[in-house]
């Protein structure tokens, strides 16, 4: 009898651990989650800021309302370029940015953006999902408790807009240019007096002369901006062929989260920035044929080669720098090189020779 009782307790105890997690995981699946992220974008620069607030909306759609995610510009939180402490801290579960920007707390931060002479869009891609990208991601962020997630793309950027042509290497010495990160390294390099200025002030510093050139993103953005009617030479890009945004997102509040909603998170994340960098391509497109219709005189033009080999070899010689002071910075360095040189084959075969074989089918 003794032992039919114990037996029976058991049966008792075990039945009532699995009704009691079943019902913590109920509860968990009702539960109503309210996050906050934090932009580096005012509330109107697409498609930077309208793909957060889709994503925003994707999320709260495809959770059925359980996962709700506030969004706040920077004309909010007043921080632009602090999305990384703040998501790092936990004030703001996500954050939208570039990861860029923060290769002054740690160098490899720049290789999740994009790299001078490096990989296209398309092909960084490639290397974020099917390469090592997200791999070496985590490895770099880990340690700062933020998970990093791709977050959007340009594309390839313009080279930027130039008051007076660049004929060669001469012309470089002394040029006042804004142009952030690894690119103004290499620029300086070059004898360009690199500066910083705030996006507001830019179009007025252009104007006045204070800077001779300055570098934004493509014809998209850089219509609204208005430097087209200042510089007439509008160069192509070297510097930010795929610029990919990125998501930051608290690791803490992340493992807190459900499973499902966790993937939902992936997915909205995933789908967003691919739409990012197809409107982008659409605001360019359109935006250019408004531009050379209204302003004809402006010049498409690419560097001289005397200039552009110059800015290859500064740039190899600012990443040996980096590479020689930081294991895991040459580390990711040799995998995406590694990665490029394969996948750069396939990209000449299918893209490049296709646009050259039917250019001219095209005029």
């Amino acid at each position: 009898m003794k032992f039919i009782t114990k037996s029976l307790t058991t049966v008792a105890i075990a039945a009532l651990a699995v009704s009691f997690s079943a019902s913590t995981a109920s509860a968990e699946n009702a539960r109503v989650y309210h996050w906050k992220l934090a932009m580096t974008w005012p509330t109107n620069l697409p498609p930077f800021s309208s793909t957060v607030y889709k994503f925003a909306d994707d999320v709260k759609k495809m959770s059925n309302g359980q996962l709700i995610i506030r969004v706040d510009s920077k004309n909010k939180h007043k921080s632009p370029f602090g999305i990384f402490d703040m998501v790092r801290a936990g004030q703001y579960e996500m954050g939208h940015t570039a990861s860029y920007y923060y290769k002054g707390k740690d160098p490899n931060t720049m290789f999740f953006t994009t790299m001078p002479f490096g990989m296209i869009a398309p092909e960084q891609w490639a290397w974020f999902y099917y390469g090592n990208g997200m791999k070496y991601m985590e490895k770099v962020y880990n340690k700062y408790n933020i998970m990093a997630f791709p977050g959007g793309a340009t594309g390839n950027q313009m080279g930027g807009w130039f008051r007076k042509p660049i004929n060669s290497l001469a012309d470089l010495k002394g040029l006042k240019m804004r142009i952030p990160g690894l690119a103004g390294e290499v620029m300086a390099k070059l004898g360009v007096t690199v500066t910083n200025i705030a996006p507001g002030e830019l179009y007025t510093s252009l104007e006045r002369g204070n800077i001779d050139a300055l570098e934004w993103v493509g014809p998209g953005m850089d219509i609204r901006m208005g430097f087209h009617e200042i510089a007439k030479y509008y160069y192509t890009g070297w510097h930010e062929p795929a610029t990919s945004l990125t998501y930051f997102v608290n690791k803490r509040k992340w493992d807190k989260l459900p499973d499902h909603l966790k993937a939902i998170l992936k997915d909205a994340m995933k789908a967003n920035a691919f739409d990012m960098y197809v409107q982008n391509y659409d605001m360019s497109a359109r935006a250019w044929k408004k531009m050379k219709e209204k302003y004809p005189q402006i010049q498409v033009k690419t560097f001289p080669k005397e200039v552009l080999k110059a800015m290859k070899k500064a740039n190899d010689e600012v990443l040996a720098k980096y590479a020689s002071k930081d294991p895991l910075f040459k580390e990711i360095l040799q995998d995406q090189r590694e990665y490029l040189k394969m996948v750069r084959e396939w990209t000449k075969m299918s893209d490049f020779l296709y646009l050259k074989a039917n250019m001219y089918n095209q005029e």
